[in-house]
């Protein structure tokens, strides 16, 4: 049964960091290109990271460049370490796996993070 299950979600003044966590089952993780995704209240959902299958190569969107971090690990695990957080990275973060043949791609249920003072 394939699962992605994100924890590290939370409540975090503005400057503060927080890391969210992806624990990835079911399916063969080293074959996946591995994704964070956001979505804020009235907006549409947006790519902030990905990592490629070997973990080399990232890519972030601008808003989130210097900020963020997205790795990979070999327990099956993504992550998305969070600088500098701002009150616009409010919104429920969801992690997203797709196989390298584009044949399949897997959703977590999400987590808000929420940025306020």
């Amino acid at each position: 049964q394939v699962q992605l299950v994100e924890s590290g979600g939370g409540l975090v003044q503005p400057g503060g960091s927080l890391s969210l966590s992806c624990a990835a089952r079911g399916f063969n993780f080293s074959n996946y290109v591995m994704s964070w995704y956001r979505q804020a209240p009235t907006k549409s959902r947006e790519l902030v990271a990905a990592i490629s299958t070997t973990g080399i190569s990232t890519n972030y969107t601008d808003s989130v460049k210097g900020r963020f971090t997205i790795f990979r690990d070999d327990a099956n695990m993504v992550s998305l370490q969070m600088n500098d957080l701002k009150p616009e990275d409010t919104a429920v973060y969801t992690c997203n796996a797709r196989s390298i043949t584009f044949e399949h791609s897997y959703w977590g249920q999400g987590t808000q993070v929420t940025v306020s003072s």
